[in-house]
């Protein structure tokens, strides 16, 4: 997708992660390889063993529901929007675009409404326009082409791209586990399942001539987003070979600029096959827009997996490697997927600071 003429940045970043309560922190723990995997204090599955987790360790596992959500959810946001409280920021139209699972058991039923009213306590009048996609993991890619159209538009100056997820309600659990998705490491447990997380993510993404009122330094640039559906999904009959994903690829990859190669690619691969798959399928056709194509950072094996959230939490992880001087170069590539079959990808340059 081409993006409007007038350059978009990122410009502050926030996060609430079984490794790290802040974006920074979350992002050093990853490249720490900090794992966050625990024993779920209660939950057992039906080889006999605690379920494995990666819980948020400062939230009280008997807080449930809506009240966890948001728990993760309005530290992520607040951080995000530090750059604008200040008298400069005040006057910006900012937008709000927030990524949620899609519906399953033990997913509270009035999330969405719930979360809408807590935002608009925690933040009143800061927000002159709020979407909710309620589609799992592809949710922020989808949120940022969303707001990449409604910026060319002239909308808003400002978007916070957010997500949140938490796998912990026991329905929600005890159902992964129907459907063969649950990681277990005993001999009766499933092996090729994943562990789930809890998390949240935000990113703000800001015009350039608000960027500059602002007086803030851009941590990084969006340059291109893509999306596309999948219809051979997981749970069906189907066998996917990875071409809605690919569509998603080629759509962003045309923004990369003459010459260039992407450098690192941040995913949210979980460790279940289908998704491995689905990517090796996409990779050969695409290989040779990358550097490295299969040398890609998975942050699962850290924070769980994290769904909604993974991409804005995908996109710290990028906008922290630059200036740490442990990118590979100037051109991360996210890209994420749903069940319900939403690809999307984004293309995002960060300055490489400290290199010779």
């Amino acid at each position: 997708m081409s993006l409007p003429a007038e350059p978009l940045y990122i410009a502050a970043l926030g996060a609430s992660t079984p490794v790290g309560r802040d974006a920074l922190s979350s992002a050093a723990g990853v490249r720490a390889g900090i794992s966050g995997f625990a024993e779920h204090p209660y939950m057992i599955d039906t080889a006999g063993e605690p379920m494995r987790v990666a819980l948020a360790p400062w939230l009280d596992i008997d807080l449930q529901g809506n009240a966890r959500f948001e728990a993760l959810l309005m530290p992520a946001i607040e951080q995000a929007l530090e750059p604008l409280v200040n008298r400069s920021g005040s006057n910006l139209r900012v937008a709000l675009v927030l990524g949620l699972p899609s519906a399953r058991p033990g997913l509270p039923a009035d999330l969405q409404v719930a979360l809408r009213h807590s935002i608009g306590t925690a933040f009143p009048n800061r927000f002159s326009a709020l979407a909710v996609l309620e589609v799992g993991h592809a949710a922020g890619v989808l949120g940022l082409h969303a707001a990449v159209r409604k910026f060319a538009s002239d909308a808003f100056d400002a978007c916070v791209i957010a997500g949140v997820e938490s796998y912990m309600a026991p329905e929600t659990l005890g159902w992964l586990e129907e459907n063969e998705q649950l990681h277990g490491a005993g001999p009766l447990n499933n092996a090729w399942g994943f562990i789930p997380g809890e998390a949240a993510g935000a990113v703000l993404v800001v015009r350039e001539r608000p960027l500059a009122a602002l007086g803030a330094e851009p941590l990084g640039r969006v340059l291109s987003v893509g999306r596309a559906i999948e219809q051979n999904r997981i749970k069906t009959k189907t066998v996917c070979i990875g071409e809605g994903l690919t569509a998603a690829f080629r759509e962003t990859l045309a923004g990369l600029p003459s010459g260039a190669k992407v450098t690192d690619v941040y995913c949210d691969m979980n460790g279940e096959p289908y998704r491995a798959d689905e990517f090796g399928f996409t990779a050969v056709r695409t290989k040779d827009s990358f550097l490295s194509a299969s040398d890609f950072v998975a942050p699962a094996d850290c924070w769980g997996d994290v769904s909604a959230a993974s991409f804005p939490l995908a996109a710290i992880l990028s906008m922290a490697a630059g200036p740490k001087a442990y990118a590979n170069g100037a051109y991360p590539f996210v890209w994420t997927t749903s069940e319900t079959g939403e690809r999307g990808a984004a293309l995002l340059e960060v300055p490489l600071i400290g290199r010779a």
